[in-house]
């Protein structure tokens, strides 16, 4: 179950990776979409990196624990909404609220912490 957590924070940060990354081929120009935009991409490095540290420390840090199951919760629900109000496909808003949903469900799991 740790390599199954491992694996899906490090997609989190990899997404958020290229969600940021990508910012200059949806917006020509520097403006308030498209720090939005780049700002998602960091929230969603900031989640993943936030449940790396729920995996090393959480068995022992509840604050950290709650931090990164609560962090999980609100960013699968904003994830759904900024989809659905956005312009992901169906694929698209299938994959990434599917791997934040895994996410969550996996960062309550006590086997997935050390």
């Amino acid at each position: 179950m740790r390599r199954i957590y491992l694996l899906l924070a490090v997609l989190v940060v990899l997404l958020g990776l290229f969600h940021t990354g990508s910012t200059p081929r949806f917006f020509a120009e520097l403006n308030s979409r498209a720090l939005w935009f780049a700002g998602g991409g960091l929230l969603l490095v900031l989640t993943g990196v936030l449940n790396l540290l729920n995996r090393a420390y959480g068995g022992i840090a509840r604050g950290v624990r709650w931090t990164a199951i609560s962090t999980n919760l609100v960013m699968t629900a904003f994830a759904a909404l900024a989809g659905t109000l956005g312009a992901a496909s169906g694929v698209e808003l299938a994959a990434i609220v599917g791997l934040m949903a895994a996410t969550t469900l996996v960062s309550m799991l006590p086997q997935a912490r050390a």
